[in-house]
């Protein structure tokens, strides 16, 4: 099975570059903020869907964001 996990300060360094917080991308992504949180610290794996709308709503690529596993 398939595990894709956030890289950490990429996440953050892309989500900080376009001003947003972690509530910010909660709301826009219909997450919960704890989620985001969560994700962010890679202590959740996330899914192909929401991994490939956080890297849309960041303006970055899935491999920049993201490790495949």
């Amino acid at each position: 099975m398939v595990k894709i996990r956030a890289k950490t300060n990429a996440i953050i360094r892309a989500r900080i570059a376009k001003g947003m917080t972690q509530r910010d991308l909660a709301v826009q992504t219909g997450l919960s903020y704890a989620y985001i949180s969560l994700l962010e610290r890679s202590v959740k794996p996330v899914g192909p869907g929401t991994a490939k709308k956080i890297s849309d709503l960041l303006e970055q690529p899935m491999d920049e964001l993201f490790l495949i596993e």
